[in-house]
């Protein structure tokens, strides 16, 4: 019987059948390959490039040293974890900043090199805070004292005022700065200025308010920047009481700050303090220093409402190198939402001769109306709203001469 050269391989002649030995073995050997080719795949995942090369070619291995031998130090604590050096944004050129007769300050830049050779990497400190985490403190920015969580100066030198600042567009314009006073202290009133006010508005909260961890929680998610209101005494004290635990210019200097920190505990993610009242305190240098010192090394601004002739805010302030700002009008002295916007048109015209100005309110519900009000008109007259601590003075880098 001859063979049937037509049969296919592994089958019977006369059935077409497969042999079932047959049929075995190619389940076997299709097992086998599966099993192969996944062994293969794990072991490319887990040795990565070694498949290349086994061993690092023979002027690397010269250049290793043995696992016992001394290895340097890095450069800096900046040093980022590849080995390549963190730098400054600034570090690359010098930055005077000039005060002009009108108020106004001109920052002028000119490159210089930077220390050392090679490249760097360039820290760029964040101006604001991503919106989707504004509400929430930056635990780096933060320090566990006995009144609570006060703001410090990061590891990295980021500061407070910084992190929580609102970022403005950068263009050259007329830029005004309006600060609603007060918050917390009226539950009313403090939710109708959050409900109703645009982001841009900068919000001060009283250290004495109800709630204050809430109501900074619900400005920082509406994008607002935010002050921390530190009462202070007022030329009529007790007569006026700006409440418990006043900043008085009788009092030690340790008390002093004892009660500034207290306030400070009481909330988080502010750019800066603001003064509740404090005639006399402001203008006495003695009481100040230390206070406004302890304010500047935290990272904060301090903002002086202007209502004193008399303070010594500017000039402690640049002793201190603390980060300052004045307020250029009272917005609500008289309660009628037409004052209050005649006011706001001053202060408008000010910015224009100046380049910015900063206005103060409380928040009444007149000076929340016109603020509304007049803030949707302003971008169409070239202005742009920003917050506070895009309109402050700082020492540190006024005096610098690099």
């Amino acid at each position: 019987m001859g063979t049937d050269l037509h049969a296919p391989l592994g089958r019977n002649r006369k059935t077409g059948r497969r042999r079932p030995g047959v049929l075995r073995l190619g389940r076997i050997a299709a097992s086998l390959c599966l099993f192969a080719i996944g062994g293969f795949s794990l072991y490319t995942a887990f040795r990565g490039d070694e498949l290349e090369r086994t061993k690092p070619p023979a002027d690397e291995q010269a250049a290793t040293p043995p696992a016992n031998t001394p290895q340097p130090p890095t450069a800096t604590t900046s040093q980022a974890a590849d080995g390549m050096p963190r730098a400054d944004p600034r570090s690359g050129a010098n930055v005077e900043q000039m005060v002009t007769g009108d108020g106004s300050v001109v920052t002028k830049y000119s490159p210089r090199p930077r220390d050392g050779g090679g490249p760097v990497l360039v820290d760029a400190m964040q101006i604001g805070q991503d919106p989707r985490m504004a509400a929430q403190p930056n635990e780096a920015l933060l320090e566990e004292t006995p009144f609570g969580r006060l703001p410090i100066i990061g590891p990295d030198g980021r500061r407070p005022m910084d992190q929580y600042a609102r970022p403005s567009s950068g263009a050259r314009g007329i830029r005004i700065a309006i600060v609603v006073s007060g918050l917390g202290l009226s539950q009313t009133g403090t939710q109708r200025a959050i409900a109703e006010l645009p982001e841009e508005i900068t919000f001060a909260f009283a250290a004495s308010g109800n709630s204050l961890q809430r109501w900074m929680q619900e400005a920082r998610r509406g994008g607002h920047e935010i002050l921390l209101q530190v009462p202070l005494e007022p030329f009529d004290y007790p007569a006026n009481d700006p409440g418990p635990e006043t900043l008085l210019s009788t009092k030690p200097a340790a008390r002093n700050i004892e009660n500034l920190h207290k306030a400070m505990g009481e909330i988080t993610n502010y750019t800066g303090v603001m003064n509740y009242l404090g005639g006399r305190f402001l203008s006495d240098p003695a009481a100040m220093e230390p206070v406004m010192r302890d304010i500047g090394k935290r990272g904060l601004l301090f903002l002086d409402d202007g209502t004193s002739a008399q303070s010594k805010t500017a000039a402690i302030a640049k002793g201190t190198e603390l980060p300052y700002a004045f307020a250029d009008l009272q917005l609500d002295g008289q309660l009628d939402i037409n004052a209050v916007l005649k006011k706001l048109d001053e202060l408008e015209r000010i910015a224009r001769k100046n380049g910015q100005a900063i206005g103060v309110a409380s928040a009444f519900d007149e000076s929340v109306d016109a603020i509304a009000k007049w803030s949707e008109e302003a971008a169409m007259r070239g202005i742009e709203i920003v917050g506070v601590a895009a309109l402050s003075n700082d020492p540190g880098i006024l005096e610098k001469n690099p």
